[in-house]
């Protein structure tokens, strides 16, 4: 018999703007649900609209009065990244909650984005990286919790430091695992210059062990015609309540993150069950690829270099 899904609570969110990337679907669209029904004003950037709208539908069938509102957002482009930044900003909302937690996972082929970076790395970690420095003033505003969404995979592997874009030899895995590591390392080092420079936010990380979203189903836009080998393994045995969670407990290290009077920044939450699959969520211990302050240091540098989006300068322990 499947064990009952973990739950945890959250505080009356009444006031607050909060955004999620990726809320379509997954576990995006369990945050954004969750988040609005604790009275949050859900904002949501999502890559293709008519999956958005049906995803606000799907919310406000179980909370009709939600306040919920979509941006066409591809993180893919940094020219998209800064369009729905400047639109954000233009509304002037102080932002509350960020939730990075769009992304995209092992394209058969290797592919780029439209500014020419190999997709993952592109997408999962500078488009992000893009957005939270276009988003920093209203975010600040906000003294906002930034929650960036990595994965188990980013305790393996390691950052491919003299070809970041893969283009001499591709490694989905490897790409994969890079784009989360980088990723990880961004939301540490944003929380260090946050502290250092005064800039009011909090950044923390999660990851949602393994569960049945879309990441390994078919998408015809990577290159990937049908569901892979492991999507349909993983779906049955979450379905039997064996081994991997649900999207409703995948979310929830995301939700205690960018939530919890808890949560603290600098700190990575994950389920707390067998090897970090699945369970309620906790506090977990830093993987070893993210603990180095002078790969968080390179890798925001090398990240102001490729996007183009350049933080305040502050003296960080990383930097001294």
């Amino acid at each position: 018999m499947p064990k009952p899904t973990p739950d945890i609570p959250v505080s009356d969110l009444t006031g607050k703007l909060a955004v999620v990337t990726g809320a379509s679907d997954g576990v995006g669209l369990g945050l954004a649900t969750r988040l609005a029904a604790a009275g949050a004003e859900v904002v949501m950037p999502v890559r293709n609209p008519r999956k958005g709208e049906a995803a606000i539908a799907k919310i406000r069938e179980q909370h009709p009065g939600a306040e919920l509102s979509l941006r066409e957002l591809d993180l893919s482009s940094l020219d998209s990244v800064a369009a729905v930044a400047d639109q954000l900003t233009q509304e002037g909302r102080p932002i509350h909650i960020l939730v990075n937690n769009a992304g995209v996972m092992t394209p058969p082929e290797r592919q780029s984005t439209k500014d020419g970076y190999e997709l993952q790395f592109g997408t999962n970690h500078l488009g992000h990286f893009a957005l939270v420095g276009r988003l920093l003033p209203l975010l600040r505003a906000g003294k906002a919790r930034v929650t960036s969404q990595i994965s188990v995979a980013a305790d393996q592997h390691a950052i491919n430091w003299d070809d970041l874009q893969w283009e001499r030899k591709y490694n989905g895995n490897g790409a994969y695992s890079q784009s989360k590591i980088a990723f990880g390392l961004f939301g540490l080092e944003l929380d260090r210059r946050g502290r250092d420079g005064g800039w009011g936010l909090t950044s923390t990380l999660s990851h949602p062990g393994v569960t049945p979203t879309n990441l390994l189903a078919a998408r015809p836009e990577v290159g990937r015609r049908r569901d892979t080998m492991l999507v349909r393994i993983i779906r049955t045995l979450s379905a039997r309540g064996i081994l991997f969670g649900k999207v409703e407990s995948a979310l929830l290290p995301a939700l205690y993150a960018a939530t919890s009077p808890g949560a603290q920044g600098g700190h990575l939450y994950g389920p707390s069950g067998f090897r970090h699959l699945a369970g309620p969520p906790a506090e977990q211990k830093l993987y070893s690829r993210l603990r180095s302050t002078e790969d968080a240091r390179r890798i925001w540098e090398i990240s102001e270099e490729l996007t183009g989006v350049r933080f305040p300068a502050v003296r960080t322990e990383s930097s001294a």
